[in-house]
């Protein structure tokens, strides 16, 4: 792609390193905001650099908060003995959206990836098992994407907990193998959650 600027170039550049965006998409979207006011322009980077700087992740399940604790650690009406185990923010945001789901999360940063360089020691696993080990958790949810990378992240996880007098249970299949969460629809999401079934080996 030829450009006429290279402040434009660069600008374009680093839009496409965003995840889904090409450089057609960057284009367009710093076309745009060229042509937007600078007050406008102002507010959408000191946006991106506030939530740079100040966004926290919550000390109790891992979620993107706004405080050390995030809201739905924080609700009192929120069954605190079921923990529903998912890979990143954007699965708790699918889960809430089905408004089906009344316990909290815990969030793991990821799935176990060796081709990826991705091991249990790079998740937050531990704090999950120190949780579990407090004795106030009845069940965890092992809310994790159909793929090899969740089913093998499953099963370690499985291992972890398998000796605590808790209940594991899986999600129903209702979510396609190889589907990811995120992307699933919310009463399909919402069907596998109420009908989710115990997971052994």
């Amino acid at each position: 792609m030829n450009f006429s600027s290279r402040l434009l170039e660069n600008a374009v550049n680093e839009f496409s390193k965003l995840p889904g965006i090409g450089q057609k998409t960057a284009l367009r979207l710093v076309l745009h905001l060229l042509n937007q006011q600078a007050d406008d322009v102002n507010r959408f980077s000191e946006s991106i650099l506030k939530l740079k700087k100040e966004i926290q992740y919550c000390k109790i399940c891992g979620n993107i908060s706004d405080a050390d604790t995030c809201s739905v650690c924080q609700a009192p009406k929120r069954d605190k003995s079921l923990i529903c185990l998912v890979e990143d923010t954007r699965d708790v945001m699918a889960i809430e959206n089905t408004n089906q789901y009344n316990g909290v999360y815990h969030v793991l940063g990821g799935l176990i990836s060796p081709m990826d360089g991705i091991g249990p020691s790079q998740l937050n696993i531990g704090a999950l098992v120190d949780r579990v080990r407090e004795g106030t958790v009845q069940e965890v949810i092992l809310a994790l994407s159909a793929t090899m990378e969740g089913d093998t992240t499953i099963f370690y996880i499985y291992k972890k907990l398998k000796d605590f007098p808790i209940k594991v249970s899986t999600i129903a299949r209702g979510i396609a193998f190889g589907g990811e969460i995120e992307y699933a629809d919310e009463i399909t999401l919402a069907r596998s959650i109420a009908t989710r079934v115990p997971y052994g080996v």
